[in-house]
């Protein structure tokens, strides 16, 4: 491929994935664990999340049940998830993507597009952008990353899957339709099982057999806006723009317990976690929430949820699960088994913007700054250095996937 010029002319998308996230995460901070074949997710129980290269030698991916991950591999070693941790590093990571450019769209905890058509004349040139934002955030987080560069999204997408792990691609463009054409129809963003069943029954199986194939065609058999669309992507053209959004719409944690319970002792217990946990990311992002949502899943797998408005923002703990317990409560339920309980905040406002109406009989100093004392014991010695004695209590729950700590626009992991 040529050299690229100091300056790609029109727009320059930038697709950035990080490679087998959860897992890389979990190696950065245990480095044991690069020599080993190894699972983000439940050792008997649940699902897959992520697994690295090694465990994916063995036919390990994501989405898997765990019991058959271990029978593909069973020396393989289930490290169970920790959402706090992956928080940080995206958080981290899209601090990065910030100083890039301000059009940052964030598809998912782990995956963003950038628009860095105004960030050459600062930054270099495309390659050298793509190139230092590999290097940093491997320096940063310990992690890789894979990078693609083009003129649409799509193509910056598939540019950065065809060069995983670790790779980046900027693709020229004049060297488009050369990239495109070979390619199976299966690779085009958009086209599922369904689309490349449809296309291959009308004779196409190459990206360049649609290329050639009349718009006409490709809107009978997909329907106009479909078939439009995959007609011009098949030539490189995507005029789809890179959004910026506000990626903080809530904070939330959430458990799943070992065994399915009907405790509501045990319920009880972590909820008040899940709502000391949701309290201290909230703080340590400088956000409040009037919102607080209660998320339930029982063991036959239904999940309710359900919410309520609190009077003034917080980012109490003791306020969260008081609104939390009386959500559980006010569903009724006469022992029913639980898998996962989860509580989160939304309706999101900076700390210092949330007005709060104090009581007449309200002291100067309260729980608020108990636990941004604690906050700063935690900081220091680490999560179990300050606590409340209910939480010290052995339980029978870990974290388990659906709702990473902040929720990112356009999906999560």
């Amino acid at each position: 491929m040529p050299e690229m010029p100091d300056v790609m002319r029109g727009r320059v998308i930038m697709h950035v994935d990080m490679d087998a996230f959860y897992a890389s995460a979990e190696a950065a901070r245990n480095p044991r664990l690069r020599t080993v074949p190894f699972w983000v997710g439940g050792a008997e129980r649940g699902v897959v999340l992520s697994a690295n290269y090694l465990a994916r030698t063995y036919g390990v991916s994501g989405g898997m049940a765990s019991t058959r991950a271990r029978r593909l591999c069973p020396a393989g070693v289930a490290v169970p998830p920790d959402f706090d941790h992956y928080g940080a590093v995206s958080a981290g990571v899209f601090a990065l993507f910030d100083q890039i450019t301000d059009r940052v769209e964030a598809a998912s905890i782990d995956e963003a597009y950038l628009d860095i058509t105004g960030s050459q004349r600062r930054l270099g040139s495309p390659r050298l952008i793509g190139e230092n934002v590999r290097a940093r955030v491997a320096d940063e987080q310990h992690i890789t990353c894979s990078v693609g560069i083009a003129q649409g999204r799509a193509l910056a997408k598939l540019a950065s899957n065809r060069v995983k792990p670790d790779g980046l691609l900027v693709v020229d463009p004049g060297e488009v339709v050369a990239l495109l054409h070979p390619l199976p129809v299966e690779q085009l963003s958009g086209v599922g099982p369904a689309t490349a069943s449809t296309l291959h029954k009308l004779g196409l199986s190459t990206v360049g057999q649609v290329a050639h194939t009349p718009v006409s065609t490709l809107r009978r058999a997909l329907g106009a806006r479909a078939g439009q669309w995959l007609s011009d992507l098949s030539w490189g053209h995507d005029e789809s723009l890179v959004v910026g959004q506000d990626r903080e719409r809530s904070i939330g944690s959430q458990t799943t317990f070992a065994r399915d319970t009907d405790d509501p002792e045990q319920v009880g217990t972590e909820l008040l976690r899940m709502a000391a946990r949701t309290a201290g990311r909230m703080r340590a992002s400088g956000l409040c929430g009037r919102t607080v949502v209660l998320d339930v899943r029982f063991a036959d797998f239904t999940t309710i949820t359900r919410s309520g408005t609190l009077r003034d923002p917080t980012d109490v703990t003791d306020e969260i699960y008081a609104r939390a317990r009386k959500l559980f409560e006010s569903l009724g339920l006469q022992r029913a088994r639980i898998r996962r309980v989860g509580v989160r905040v939304e309706g999101l406002v900076p700390s210092d913007q949330a007005y709060r109406q104090p009581a007449l009989d309200e002291p100067e100093r309260g729980m608020r700054q108990v636990e941004l004392a604690a906050d700063d014991v935690v900081y220091r010695f680490g999560a179990h250095a300050a606590q409340r004695a209910r939480l010290t209590r052995r339980t029978l729950s870990n974290p388990e996937s659906g709702s990473p700590g902040i929720t990112s626009v356009g999906g999560t992991a």
